[in-house]
This record gives C-alpha cells, sequence and structure tokens, in this order.
C-alpha cells in the first residue's frame, strides 16, 4: 500500500520535487507575511519598553502621542511628580521627520525628544552599539545604524546642525521607521518653534508669532513599589484632566488602534496564499490522477480496491504538503532578513501553518481520489 505510493512518486521524482518547491515558496511567502505581522507588533513595543514608563500622561481625549496627536504642558511633570505614588517624571516629545542620509537619499525617521538630565531615560543602553547617549541639552543627536552615520558626522534639522554622538541597533517606532534621539529642548524647537520665514511672513500680516516651545506630546512616570498602577491613573484623570494610560494600556493601544488596519490586512493576504497553495496542490493532484488513469484502471481490473487507491493518492498529496512545507521553511529563513522591516519567525506560527497545510492536502487530494474512483476498469482493456 505505502509502496504504491513511494513507486509511483519515484517514477516522476524530479517533476514532484519542483511541484512542491513551487508550492514550498508560496507558503514560505505565507511564513513571512505571518512574520511581518510579529514584526510589526514588536516594533509597537520596542519603544514602550526601552522607556520603561508605567504611566503615560497625554492630552484629555486623545490615545496619546503614537495613536494621534497629543499636546499638553512641560511644567506638569514637576506637578505630577508630586501626587501620591509617583516616584520620577519626565517629558518626551515625538516628531516623525526625514533625514538626508551619507548615500544622499531621504530617510524617515522618528524622533525621540527627552532631557539627558533627567531620571528616565528614552535610550536603552543595551542598544548603543558606538559611542554614547546624550549629555547636552543641544546640538547632539544619537542615530540608528540603518542610516549609515558614524560619529561625528553632522547633521541638519531644521535651522540647526547636530553632531553624532552616539549609534543604536533594533529602536524603531511603531511604524519601523528608525528612531534618532535629541534633546527635549532640540526636539521642542523642531516641533513647536517657527522657522524665520513663518515669522517674517506672520508680521508682515500683522498676527502674532509667539510660539509656546515649552509644549510636549507626554509625561511619562514611574511608580514606587508596591503602588496600583490603575489607582494612580484614575487619581490623575480626576483631578489634573488628563488622560493617562498605564503601561498594558499603551500597549494594548499600539497592538490594536495602530496596526490593526495593517494586521487585517495581511492577515487577509495569508488567507488568500493559504487558499492559492490549497488550489495549487489540488490541481497538482488532480492531474497526476489523470495522467496515470490507466494504471488505475489496470489496478481496478486485476481486483484492487478503491480504497487502497485512495490511500495512495492521499499519501502521495501529504508527502506533496510536507515536502512544500519544509521548502518553504527553508525559502523563509532565506529571505526573511533582507525585508527593510523586522520579520519575526517563530515556531508555534510555524507548526500551526504545518496543520493547515495537512488539512489542505488530505481535502486537495479529494478531487484526485474522485476522479480515481469514477475510473473505469474498461479502460485498461481499451487501451
Amino acid at each position: 500500500m505505502i509502496s504504491l505510493a513511494y513507486k509511483d512518486i519515484r517514477h516522476s521524482l524530479l517533476k514532484f520535487l519542483i511541484t512542491a518547491m513551487g508550492v514550498g515558496m508560496l507558503l514560505g511567502i505565507v511564513l513571512i507575511m505571518i512574520g511581518v505581522y510579529r514584526g510589526m507588533v514588536t516594533d509597537a513595543q520596542v519603544l514602550l519598553d526601552d522607556i520603561g514608563a508605567q504611566e503615560w500622561i497625554v492630552q484629555q481625549g486623545t490615545l496619546g502621542p503614537f495613536a494621534e496627536s497629543s499636546r499638553i504642558h512641560e511644567d506638569l511633570k514637576e506637578t505630577l511628580r508630586a501626587q501620591l505614588g509617583i516616584d520620577c517624571t519626565a517629558a518626551l516629545a515625538f516628531l516623525n521627520l526625514q533625514v538626508r542620509t551619507p548615500s544622499g537619499k531621504m530617510k524617515r525617521v522618528y524622533s525621540v525628544g527627552y532631557d539627558p538630565h533627567g531620571l528616565i531615560s528614552a535610550i536603552n543602553p543595551q542598544r548603543l552599539v558606538a559611542g554614547r547617549p546624550l549629555r547636552r541639552s543641544h546640538y547632539e543627536i544619537v542615530v540608528s545604524k540603518k542610516l549609515g552615520f558614524s560619529l561625528g558626522d553632522k547633521i541638519r534639522l531644521g535651522r540647526n546642525i547636530y553632531t553624532v554622538v552616539g549609534i543604536t541597533k533594533g529602536a524603531v517606532s511603531s511604524g519601523g521607521d528608525p528612531v534618532i534621539y535629541l534633546s527635549l529642548k532640540d526636539a521642542q524647537n523642531l516641533q513647536f518653534l517657527y522657522s524665520n520665514a513663518r515669522i517674517r511672513n506672520d508680521r508682515a500680516r500683522g498676527l502674532k508669532v509667539d510660539a509656546d516651545n515649552h509644549l510636549v506630546n507626554a509625561v511619562v512616570a514611574t511608580l514606587r513599589p508596591g503602588v496600583d498602577p490603575e489607582k494612580v491613573a484614575a487619581r490623575i484623570r480626576r483631578w489634573k484632566h488628563l488622560s493617562v494610560y498605564t503601561a498594558a494600556q499603551q500597549r494594548d493601544i499600539l497592538t490594536k488602534n495602530v496596526i490593526e488596519t495593517a494586521a487585517k490586512q495581511i492577515g487577509m493576504f495569508t488567507v488568500i496564499l493559504v487558499a492559492v497553495s490549497s488550489i495549487i496542490i489540488a490541481l497538482i493532484i488532480y492531474t497526476m490522477t489523470l495522467e496515470k488513469i490507466k494504471e488505475i484502471s489496470i489496478m481496478k481490473l486485476v481486483g484492487l480496491p478503491n480504497l487502497t487507491i485512495t490511500k495512495m493518492i492521499m499519501q502521495e498529496t501529504l508527502v506533496l504538503g510536507i515536502l512544500a512545507f519544509i521548502f518553504g521553511n527553508l525559502f523563509a529563513h532565506a529571505i526573511w532578513d533582507k525585508f527593510p522591516k523586522r520579520v519575526v519567525l517563530e515556531i508555534p506560527d510555524a507548526w500551526d501553518l504545518f496543520g493547515i497545510v495537512i488539512v489542505a492536502s488530505i481535502l486537495s487530494s479529494l478531487f484526485g481520489v474522485y476522479k480515481a474512483i469514477k475510473a473505469d476498469p474498461r479502460a485498461a482493456i481499451g487501451g
């Protein structure tokens, strides 16, 4: 029974392997798509983990700096520091920028502004691969290794020039863009201070041109040991009329609100690719059955039961699915690091896909089984 499938596969081994490789490439893309989603979830949590805050305080009625615009006064960090249960606070400014890399290309980056002399740092020391963190309040910058800068390089942002003092690896925004770090004052000037041309133009129009560059996008806080984050958040909401999110809530916002649409789109592509792979396997098995319909008729003529023929076709289909899954894994692991954004390949996802492939293979084999059962034994005599 097993030898029938083995002999049939060996008879057209090269064709069988090439087919398995083709289907395997589709399955490899499925794994990559799942890995892209996992990478998006990982990227969404990088900044949260690096900053390590337990409370995120933002403008009332907003979801915070990663989901929508939020502006609050910088001096709130001093007021909040006096709240019961709060240990340290820090003001942060976030901004999307375009930076010209050493190669001359414009690259989208995500800037994080923080106080270099504060108790809460936005830079995870473990991510520094060269140089040092910020030490001055002006004109220093820490960049991502992806941008291609070297220590000591000069970068123009807005009206000022910044010196690269540190290089990080793996620091990205929720959208997967490389992160750069500026002092809070520099980040505020970039985001809130008008350009000279804007100031001259507004003055000519008779408008007030004073810009408030003491705003920030969020104030974060760490808590004393044993303090309940939910109770602190409720107290701040009640007395300060601000929106407050715990670290868990902010993580939930990032993974559900910020990347939800992209995740659904990736999910749709994944389902379509799995369906296409199943259809291809079904067509291949059906074609292979048609090619050996005369041999199947001879088997029936000599008395081989339909059950034996059915098992042979199903075994061939399962072997094809398993080989395709193996080739798919090899293909995915060969190209995953070539993608511009993070791709995370996890073993449980591969096993889930393996289960889907087995079920899809069994269902696909039914087309060939149906054709084999309908085969007429008299066709073997008719030649």
